[in-house]
């Protein structure tokens, strides 16, 4: 029977392969099914031969690069640890699936322009799954490889934990606390030691104990028992999901936009299409990587700053204000958090009296 370590690596590389080839087979076949519309439709020549040429592209990608890739991965564990902050699997996805994904979905509202003569000859909007399969694939990989280090069966013990960390550090400042007033009553003079131990003194009995220190800012709830301890309850892979899909929500609007006709049957659909791809850059890197939050600003963030902004101006409210505002709050917080409370004019320290 086979272990359940050996059903998950199976189960997970089935699930990355799939994500891996798919895409790029549906985006072809449309762009095949769009190039065949502007031929003769009862030769179906030119359908079959991209279809063909396709297959081969993903299968021989998946024989060179894919299936060698994960099995040096899987077999060289000393390889594994020598690759620090970034992911060969994300790049692999990114390079090889999402870039041929992304050309042919232009390429294909550009032959149809570009035959029929006129972009009026399109549809209103372009379809959403191309895009959707394209990016949720994406997102299924990142997720995967995520939870590699995470067993499937049995429950983490998050609020646990926290409860523990949170008791750490309230014992850690209390230690502090009475370190700090230990080297403050040592820099008075004491009386000489006495050779015999003598029993503490009733002022020092009747001392109270000092009280841990409490967190600053809103005291949040605990619940031991009853209903809200069971909706309390957390899970960190749970979080994994959500965060994963929440992280790329900016990219997915910004093609979403690429879909609206004022956007695609104009040049808009270039910069769109490109500075989204670039923002998918990102997720080569590993969750934890102290480069994440700049390259965030300077892939994601700062270009959408200036595409949403142009769009704006051109063609109107097609992609939302509140995309617009989240990108400037975000790259000023940024700037302003990370370096100029560096400076002497922004690092006073500020004392709240609440």
């Amino acid at each position: 029977m086979a272990s359940g370590s050996l059903i998950k690596l199976l189960v997970f590389e089935i699930l990355e392969f799939a994500a891996f080839s798919i895409p790029t087979l549906v985006i072809m076949e449309q762009f095949a099914t769009a190039y065949q519309v502007t031929r003769n439709r009862a030769e179906k020549t030119h359908y079959w031969l991209i279809v063909s040429c396709s297959i081969a592209y993903v299968a021989s990608v998946s024989l060179l690069i894919w299936v060698p890739i994960k099995v040096l991965l899987y077999k060289k564990h000393r390889l594994t640890k020598k690759i620090k902050g970034w992911r060969p699997v994300m790049m692999m996805c990114v390079v090889f699936t999402t870039l041929p994904s992304f050309s042919f979905s232009i390429a294909m509202t550009e032959i149809q322009k570009n035959i029929n003569g006129s972009a009026d000859v399109l549809p209103d909007t372009l379809p959403d799954l191309p895009v959707s399969l394209v990016l949720t694939s994406l997102i299924i990989v990142d997720i995967i490889e995520k939870l590699r280090t995470y067993p499937l069966r049995g429950r983490q013990k998050c609020n646990e934990d926290k409860h523990i960390h949170t008791s750490t550090l309230q014992q850690i400042r209390t230690v502090t606390d009475q370190v700090g007033q230990n080297e403050g009553n040592a820099a008075h003079p004491q009386p000489a030691k006495r050779t015999a131990l003598s029993p503490p003194s009733v002022a020092a009995a009747q001392r109270p104990a000092p009280e841990p220190a409490e967190p600053a800012g809103p005291q949040e709830p605990s619940f031991q028992s009853g209903i809200l301890r069971t909706m309390s309850r957390w899970d960190v892979r749970a979080e994994i999901f959500l965060w994963s899909f929440l992280l790329w929500s900016d990219t997915v609007e910004m093609m979403r936009v690429a879909g609206h006709q004022a956007v695609y049957k104009s040049a808009w659909l270039y910069p769109v299409y490109i500075f989204s791809f670039i923002s998918l850059l990102r997720i080569i890197l590993t969750p934890q990587n102290p480069l994440l939050n700049s390259l965030g600003i300077l892939l994601q963030d700062l270009p959408f700053i200036f595409v949403r902004l142009s769009l704006i101006i051109d063609l109107g409210t097609i992609t939302p204000v509140l995309g617009l505002c989240k990108n400037v709050l975000v790259t000023l917080s940024y700037v302003y958090f990370s370096h100029l409370t560096k400076f002497r004019v922004f690092s006073t320290f500020e004392f709240s009296s609440f």
